[in-house]
Order: C-alpha cells, then structure tokens, then sequence
C-alpha cells in the first residue's frame, strides 16, 4: 500500500487556508471572488510544478492531469475552492487537497499508472454568493440551464451576474474542456464528514455509499391580527402559536419513524413581527432526509394528511424542492472500503446528508466519496476542523483506491 506525504498534507491545507482567511480560524472565499482566483492560481502553479497539464472549461471547472502510459479514460478526483461566508478550512478544499496530493504522491514516487489521473476544481459548489449550489457540476451534468446560471445575480454586488464574474475571472475555457464521458473512467471525491459520526464512534473513514434523498417544504399559517392589549385569548387566531404547535406536531410524528431520519425547521419568517400586534401570518420551512426513498413517503404522507385548519388558523404548503436518493458505483464503493481495510483503517459505511458535486456526476460516470471525520461535527463555520492526521489518513485510502481503479 502506498502512502502521502504529511508534511506535504500540512503545507497544502496552511497554504490554502491563507486565501480568505478571517483571521479567525476559517475563510470567506466566495466562488470567483479575488481570494478563490487566488486559490485556483495558486492550485494551477502547483498541479504544473508536478508536470500536470491544466486546462479550464466554459464553467471555469478545472482539470489537472498527469499521464498516464496508456492512452485510457482519466481517473478523477477533487471538489471544489469555493466556502460559505466564515466556513471552514476543509469542507471541499479537502477533497481538492488529498487529491493534488496523492497526483503529486504517484509522481515523485513514480508509481506506475495506467489510467491519466486528473485533479479537479468544480466551479461555484455552496451557492454563497451565486445561486444555486453545485452550480457547474449541475451544467455540466445537464441538471442546470446554462443560461439561467449565467444569470444568476451576486448576494454581494447587485446587478453583478455569474456570466460577467466568468468572464472577469481569467479561468473561462472551452467548452470542449469539460467532463466526458468518453473520456473519464470514475470519479472519486473525499470531504470532510460534515457531521460528529465518524468521530464520536471512532472511524478513521467514511466510505460514503450515497447521498440522502431530501425534501423541502415551506408552510403557511394564516390567522387574524389584531392589538395584544384588546383581543381577549378565546377569540385569537394566532398564527405564530399555530405555527409551534404544528412544528411539534410534525417532529412527533416523524420521531416515530425511523431514526436515521433528520427533519429541519431552519427558516420562519412572522408576519407583522410587531410585539403588540397578533401574528397574522407564519412561515416557516421543513428539511428532511433520509436514504431511503420509504421513508421519505412516510414524511410526505404525514404533511399530505394535514388538515386545512389548524389551530384556528389557515394551513397550507408548497413544496420548494426536493431531491431523490443518489447511490454510488458499488465497486468504487468496494475499492474504498478494501483500500481502507488494507491501509489498517477503521471504516463505516454510510450515506451523506448533505449535497455533493459527485450525486451529480455519478449520472454520466461512475463515481463514489470518502469521507474523513469532522472534529465536534462543525462544518460551514470556523470551527471547522480534522487533525492533518485524519486528512492524510484520507488522502492515503484515496490514492490507493485511484490506484485500485488505474487497475481494471
């Protein structure tokens, strides 16, 4: 079994933590921001250093690639430079890291290679500041119009489009660039957990069978407002206290369902939000996952089966979006869990909560992650954290599972 450097490990993640840094533990480094250009130069200075060719697609995506000694469909690996506002130093980069790492691992070690091995960098993965998520995968993918992203306007700088930051960017290529079917044999992405599992039940590795199905629903309570000081109790039509009674009534049934279910109440807005005026209108949103798509119908039957009235109050609901069960390629499943085997690494396998550019990507090719644990479970803050350890721990099962792959 072959194995990366930790000191290279280290350098990477202190050097790439320096585009955007906050001065507080994490980065704001928003997608085709100055800091993210930063990053892909310093992400393309290095790939060449390695003798990788690096070229760029009509999304800006990146591809660095070393050849292999015959000419075969690339095995890929990488995600994505780009973070929330103040997240962390590990949630994508990581994946773009171990990956630059394990090319850089089979270069200076000259371990034999069949199969070319590109290095990606995905364009605009969190949405932050150009809606939506997964952008250029979702384009690339044929999930997303490519017109209607090139105008999705900036959270930053209004009336600023994604179309004139790509083109501002100086990393817009060809079209002709971009991941192909034809020409790409797997893909392989590692990420950081993003949640305690792996941690608290004392996992090296995630071996990361699929990404949960998901809904999202937002709901409407509508009442009457009226003056807090007049309107006597039995004669209100309280919105907001139907909206918690209703938000208790869905976590109590969905707590009988099963318990790798997780349900979200993360947005409400209150209508008018004026403290001596009764709310008239309540809104608030419901997220749900489960890997299961049974489950998942459970979920919907319960909301299905609520009434109109509730509480005194008008109810009704819209679906914002949803998003079916996504499996990997059992086999590339299988060379993760044998890699992590082989290497003495306590592994699990598990499906992801949250999105990643690889649920796409496993529609036009075959595709799996690894996943390494997160300390305390934080992610998308700047207490995001996985020892250099950890990290290297992912890169070595990640580099031996491209080289299972480079075997077939």
């Amino acid at each position: 079994m072959y194995e990366c450097s930790k000191e290279r490990m280290d350098d990477k993640i202190k050097t790439f933590s320096g585009f955007g840094d906050t001065g507080k533990g994490g980065i704001t480094r928003f997608s085709l921001s100055e800091e993210a250009l930063a990053a892909r130069s310093e992400f393309k200075k290095r790939m060449e250093a390695i003798g990788a060719t690096v070229v760029t697609d009509d999304m800006a995506n990146m591809y660095a690639t070393i050849p292999g000694t015959e000419d075969l469909p690339a095995i890929i690996s990488g995600s994505h430079l780009d973070s929330v506002r103040q997240g962390g130093n590990y949630d994508g980069v990581l994946g773009v890291l171990t990956a630059m790492e394990a090319a850089e691992t089979i270069v200076l070690e000259k371990i034999p290679h069949k199969h070319p091995i590109t290095v990606m960098v995905w364009t605009n993965e969190e949405g932050a500041r150009f809606e939506p998520a997964m952008m250029s995968s979702g384009v690339i993918c044929g999930k997303f119009d490519k017109a209607a992203m090139l105008a999705s306007e900036a959270k930053d700088k209004k009336g600023y489009t994604f179309g004139e930051a790509l083109k501002a960017s100086g990393f817009m290529g060809e079209e002709s660039n971009r991941l192909n079917p034809n020409k790409s044999k797997a893909l392989v992405e590692l990420h950081i957990e993003q949640g305690p599992v792996l941690e608290n039940e004392k996992y090296d590795i995630g071996i990361v069978e699929g990404v949960c199905g998901m809904i999202n629903y937002e709901f409407t309570l509508t009442g009457q407002a009226g003056h807090a000081g007049t309107t006597p109790m039995p004669y209100r039509k309280d919105a907001l206290f139907a909206a918690s009674k209703l938000i208790v009534h869905l976590h109590e049934e969905f707590d009988k369902l099963d318990s790798k279910l997780v349900y979200t109440t993360g947005k409400i807005s209150c209508h008018p939000n004026i403290h001596t005026i009764i709310p008239d209108e309540i809104k608030f949103t419901l997220d749900a996952r489960h890997q299961d798509p049974a489950v998942i119908k459970q979920v919907l039957d319960i909301i299905f089966a609520l009434p109109e009235t509730f509480e005194k109050c008008g109810l009704s609901y819209e679906k914002a979006w949803t998003r079916n069960t996504v499996s990997f390629t059992p086999g590339l499943v299988d060379y993760v869990e044998k890699s992590a085997q082989s290497l003495g690494y306590n592994s699990k396998r598990m499906y992801s909560g949250p999105g990643h550019d690889a649920q796409f990507v496993i529609d036009i090719i075959p595709a799996t992650m690894i996943f390494v644990p997160s300390v305390g479970g934080h992610s998308h803050c700047e207490l995001e954290f996985t020892p250099v350890e950890d990290c290297l721990k992912g890169a070595n099962v990640l580099l031996n599972t491209l080289l299972l792959i480079d075997q077939e």
